[in-house]
């Protein structure tokens, strides 16, 4: 009797989105944009969805990816908070949970934009002893203060490493941010204002101490057809990468998997853990008020605008 052996068939497991979403990396979506990994619409040139600063707004997948408040009107009583659950809050957060930030850790921040507002609000909430932002805009630096961050003035002429020893009394911090991205320009009140993308994951390598990490939720491009070089041009930055590999550096990048953090960060407002509309100091304009807002933004203001196309914000 000859016995017949089945033939042996490998399947070899393929990361779909719905494994990726299922281990809520949700930046990277695979289905949102058919060009690339990426969950954002109308964001840079991922996909052709056409954005969503509009009166009305089509949300793809929005069975998916909608976050629903508990109470209505407690809700509404925190809208101004809640609003930046949309982008600026995940995204500062992920920075800060990404660069290991603990009870006790000292924290550099690079940007004292909304991103970077969000970083350090959310450093503080994870129990960082001592949070420090870093810019070169004075109105910015003055607010981060003022709302009870440590800072250091970029455009002097005292480095970066200087600046933080003054603070801590030892150069270094135990982890970082960069919430600033390829559009950073030079330090120092001679250095050059143009863009210098490769500028703050230097900087943050020679101050974060070795075996540390840093958290890059600043934004990078794979093409930057208005860089200054040609090798910017291609998303190629001149970056020290033989420093973070001596100091033993964990470097985390990438789009921000909102939906990984936005739940606990919505209880976390709710229950005034996290005041973070004045942190980043919310101003509600109207649709039609948009147009100055960006000029202010451009401009270097220090706030973060939210359109209220409706007045929904302003009847609460």
């Amino acid at each position: 009797m000859v016995s017949q052996q089945r033939p042996q068939i490998h399947v070899f497991p393929v990361l779909g989105s719905r494994t990726v979403c299922k281990a809520q990396n949700t930046g990277v979506c695979l289905n949102v944009n058919p060009s690339r990994a990426g969950g954002a619409y109308g964001y840079v040139d991922m996909g052709g969805w056409v954005g969503g600063q509009a009166e009305y707004v089509l949300v793809p997948y929005a069975d998916f990816n909608l976050l629903k408040f508990p109470d209505r009107d407690q809700a509404m009583s925190k809208i101004r908070d809640l609003t930046c659950l949309s982008d600026i809050l995940p995204t500062g957060y992920h920075g800060a949970v990404m660069a290991g930030v603990k009870p006790g850790s000292t924290v550099y921040i690079a940007g004292a934009g909304p991103v970077g507002m969000a970083a350090a609000a959310s450093a503080r909430l994870l129990g960082a002893a001592c949070t420090i932002v870093g810019d070169m805009n004075e109105g910015r630096l003055a607010h981060a203060r003022k709302v009870g961050f440590e800072v250091v003035d970029l455009s002097k002429d005292a480095t970066l490493s200087e600046q933080i020893a003054a603070i801590l009394g030892t150069p270094e911090v135990d982890c970082a941010v960069d919430c600033v991205g390829f559009e950073a320009h030079g330090h120092g009140s001679t250095g050059s204002h143009e863009e210098a993308p490769a500028t703050v994951l230097n900087s943050l390598m020679e101050i974060t101490r070795v075996a540390g990490a840093i958290g890059i939720p600043g934004l990078y491009v794979t093409d930057d057809p208005g860089a200054a070089d040609a090798a910017a041009k291609k998303g190629a930055l001149s970056i020290r990468f033989g420093l973070g590999w001596a100091k033993s550096h964990s470097f985390f990048t990438g789009q921000t998997p909102v939906m990984k953090y936005n739940q606990n960060l919505m209880q976390a407002i709710l229950w005034d853990r996290l005041p973070i509309a004045d942190i980043v100091n919310v101003s509600v304009v109207t649709l039609d008020q948009a147009p100055d807002g960006y000029r202010q933004f451009d401009g270097g203001a220090p706030r973060k605008f939210v359109i209220d196309p409706h007045g929904m914000l302003k009847a609460a």
